[in-house]
Formats: structure tokens, C-alpha cells, sequence
């Protein structure tokens, strides 16, 4: 039950049906998926779940030695799914979430039985032969603005990363659940973020996989999801008719859609 308050877990749906864990990404929590539930609700067990610093989970659990890479996320989602004794769940990941579940799948194999990668990015930052979508220097300076006023740098980026101006409600949505996570917590959840590169892993994935992009989105290009789907053996893209980083709230009808259709392909 520690894990269960300290992650603030929720459980919703079909309890005899399959399990789906849903994981926010940065700066969110799992009510960003309020628009996807109802879609699934009423064949499979649904889990949401907040991490540690974000939500509602529980604050006092935090620790930056923890937090400063992703193996403490996907630890905390290896502590759930144990928890609540899951086995071969599918494991949907929103944008950061994604390389998360990757990670959680290597270090559980028995808990996670197929990948759903919202948005994903392996590596922010461009290289050699690598697209990520940033230079160095934009994500120096990305970070130095979210640490020196992280309430102005979530005013300013909530819409560009939500995309959908004809949307406006939803980057303020963005925006607020930005501004309600501790900012010390959110600047270790954003470095962890930013600076992480977890292309080698995505070559280990041995599970079904369903990479979700979005025609425009200015923090995972399609030069990605490209990259995600070619590394990750056998994996299945689908380009969504939707722009912005945040599909499932922006285009939720699309994107239930092609989870429900890749689901009903495992069962």
C-alpha cells in the first residue's frame, strides 16, 4: 500500500479485462489522460499513476539521487506494476514516458508485455547522423530559462509544446499542470529529461510495439518517431492527423483509436 499512496494509483476500467498502465510525461500527471480512459474503460484494467514529484504522488518520497536519471522513473513504475502483481500489462508512455517504459520492460520483462510510445524521443539533442530536434545550446539555454523562472518558462512553453493554437484552453491546461509541480522537482524531472539519450536501449525492446507521431510536433519531429520505429525490431508506426506534443488531449479520438486497434491485435 506504500506504493500505491506514494504513487497516487488509481485503478479504473474492466477488472477481468487486460491491463493498461498510462504514465504522463514531464510536468504532467495522470489526469492527461481523462480524455483516454473512457476509450478503453470498458474492456481492459486500467492503471494511472503519478511519479514520484508530480500529481498528486507523494512528495516527502522524493529524491534528486533518484530522480537524476531514468532508472528511477521506471523504477517507480517497476514498484507499481509489482504492487499490484501485474503481469504482461501493456505499458502506454506519454513523450519522456515512453523511453521509461523501455526501461522498465528491461528491468521486469514479466510485468510489461507490449509498448504504446505516445510522442517518444530517445534523445533530445541533435548529433552526428542523429536528429533530435535541439542543439546543445537550445537545451543549455531551455534549462537555464526553466531554472531561473520556472513559472515564466512554463507560461511561455506550455502552448509551443501543446501546439494547437486554435486550441488555446489546452496550453493552458499545459500551463497550469506545469505550475502546480514543485519546481525543484520539475528541474530535476526536466534535466533528466533533456540530457538523457536512450537510443541504445530502444534496440533491446523484444515486446510489441506501437510508436504514435504526430504530423507537427516541435519537441519530437517525425526524424524521430522514424528512428524510434527502424531501432526497435518489429515495432509499428502510425502517423497521427494531429500536431502539437500532446496528441491524446489535442486529437484524443485519433489517438484512442490506433491504441485500441493495436490492442485488439494482441489479444
Amino acid at each position: 500500500m506504500d506504493i500505491i499512496r506514494r504513487n497516487n494509483v488509481t485503478l479504473t476500467g474492466n477488472p477481468q479485462g487486460p491491463t493498461v498502465v498510462l504514465a504522463h510525461g514531464f510536468g504532467c500527471d495522470q489526469n492527461m489522460w481523462r480524455l483516454t480512459v473512457p476509450a478503453l474503460a470498458e474492456d481492459y484494467r486500467v492503471v494511472l499513476f503519478d511519479y514520484v514529484g508530480s500529481g498528486r504522488s507523494d512528495l516527502s518520497s522524493f529524491s534528486e539521487d533518484r530522480y537524476a536519471s531514468l532508472d528511477g522513473y521506471a523504477r517507480d513504475v517497476v514498484e507499481v506494476c509489482e504492487a499490484l502483481d501485474l503481469r504482461d500489462a501493456v505499458f502506454v508512455g506519454h513523450s519522456v514516458s515512453a523511453m521509461t517504459g523501455v526501461l522498465a520492460a528491461a528491468m521486469a520483462p514479466e510485468r510489461i508485455g507490449a509498448l504504446v510510445m505516445v510522442a517518444p524521443s530517445p534523445r533530445y539533442i541533435d548529433e552526428d547522423g542523429y536528429r533530435g530536434g535541439f542543439s546543445a545550446q537550445d537545451i543549455d539555454e531551455l534549462l537555464e530559462s526553466l531554472d531561473s523562472n520556472y513559472l515564466g518558462w512554463s507560461a511561455a512553453m506550455a502552448p509551443v509544446i501543446m501546439g494547437n493554437p486554435d486550441q488555446p484552453e489546452l496550453g493552458e491546461e499545459l500551463k497550469n499542470s506545469f505550475c502546480a509541480t514543485d519546481p525543484d522537482m520539475a528541474r530535476v524531472f526536466a534535466r533528466t529529461t533533456f540530457l538523457s539519450d536512450s537510443r541504445d536501449d530502444l534496440k533491446k525492446v523484444s515486446v510489441p510495439t506501437l510508436v504514435l507521431e504526430c504530423t507537427q510536433d516541435v519537441i519530437a519531429p517525425r526524424e524521430v518517431g522514424a528512428f524510434v520505429h527502424q531501432t526497435i525490431p518489429g515495432s509499428t508506426i502510425v502517423t497521427l492527423d494531429a500536431t502539437g506534443h500532446c496528441p491524446h488531449m489535442s486529437a484524443p479520438d485519433a489517438t484512442n483509436e490506433a491504441i485500441k486497434s493495436f490492442l485488439a491485435g494482441l489479444r
